[in-house]
């Protein structure tokens, strides 16, 4: 009976420390916790549920009546709290105005506060004036290594240097300036040998709510190693040191999760190949055409308009034009995504633009 209580003793001591111990991310567990959401009215000065037909995030698996919510603090100064998520300044989020009259967005700051997380939104009109306007966003914060064929990264530096990173193969990422308002990002194996593959997403960062906007002057294939060249400038489109974030995403959502959600695609205007991928259909089938004015296009996913839903925009080019969605996007088979591009002074010109999309199954 001794014998039989010391071994009890002992194995109940054995399971207690295996489940103190830390567990190591999954392989494919990336993203650890993300969420999205679109501010339709961004006027509200109390905490308001953001539609609930475009929001989604991790929280739903263990709290499915919570939603996401959001609130007015000032002239073009919007917070979205995505609940049940919180984790502090990790990870990065994404911001696209949903706005004809050449509005932009920066973001300000993401904390937590209690379990929730908070993305702090500034928007502006041409010339910098603080303006409300309509937009998307997103958070997400990775850990863990993915297996070959898909991938994840992404960053928040600039002014700052290199704040944080995450790359799916585990290898560091690197940022270099290279002037005034000039970076060079390199992400180590995220890509395709000897192709442009995947979709970046960059967004400006300015602590004290100022004027921001960054695009994407070029990126391209070094191996499979990712190269991009970021630019940043402020109201006059003059360049100016500013902090940023940057994703990208190859064989997943903008998130940076799989399955789910299976449901999401991306597309580059400036290249084919890879770079317009559909992950129903394959390479190749999601279509971009030009509307009016000059500098509007309809980008049509197909097959992806499933459920709750997300698109985020970035411009590419080395000049400091900017774009938008005109509006949200509707609900079908495909999913028609309009987007529109401005330069420095809010007037319509053409541009190219890196558009992702995701469901949230």
């Amino acid at each position: 009976m001794r014998v039989r209580r010391v071994v009890a003793v002992a194995l109940a001591a054995l399971v207690a420390a295996v489940g103190l111990a830390p567990t190591a991310p999954a392989a494919a567990a990336t993203a650890d916790r993300w969420g999205f959401a679109y501010v339709d009215n961004p006027t509200v000065t109390s905490w308001t549920v953001l539609d609930t037909t475009r929001q989604w995030g991790t929280w739903k698996t263990a709290f499915p009546a919570a939603w996401a919510d959001g609130v007015k603090l000032a002239p073009g100064r919007f917070q979205v709290r995505f609940p049940q998520i919180g984790a502090g300044a990790r990870g990065v989020p994404h911001v696209t105005p949903v706005d004809r009259a050449g509005h932009y967005c920066t973001v300000v700051r993401w904390f937590q506060s209690g379990t929730d997380e908070i993305v702090d939104v500034q928007c502006f009109a041409p010339g910098g004036t603080r303006d409300d306007s309509r937009f998307t966003v997103l958070w997400t914060a990775s850990s863990g290594v993915l297996p070959a064929g898909t991938a994840h990264a992404y960053v928040q530096g600039g002014v700052s240097g290199l704040v944080q990173s995450y790359v799916s193969t585990g290898a560091p990422a690197a940022l270099a300036p290279l002037g005034v308002g000039q970076w060079s990002v390199q992400l180590p194996g995220v890509g395709l040998a000897g192709v442009l593959a995947g979709n970046v997403q960059v967004t400006a960062i300015q602590p004290n709510a100022g004027p921001r906007r960054c695009t994407v002057a070029r990126w391209g294939a070094s191996g499979t190693d990712l190269l991009v060249y970021v630019f940043c400038f402020d109201q006059a489109g003059a360049p100016v040191n500013t902090d940023f974030t940057l994703s990208y995403h190859r064989g997943r959502s903008v998130v940076g999760s799989l399955a789910p959600p299976k449901f999401f695609g991306h597309l580059a205007s400036a290249a084919g190949g890879p770079t317009n991928d559909n992950s129903q259909l394959g390479v190749g089938v999601n279509t971009i055409a030009p509307l009016a004015p000059a500098g509007r296009y309809l980008v049509t996913f197909k097959q992806l308009g499933q459920k709750e839903t997300h698109a985020q925009v970035t411009a590419q080019g080395t000049g400091p034009n900017y774009c938008n969605l005109t509006q949200p996007w509707s609900y079908a088979v495909d999913a028609p995504v309009d987007v529109i591009c401005f330069d420095n002074t809010g007037t319509p010109a053409p541009y190219q633009v890196l558009v992702a999309f995701t469901s949230r199954i």
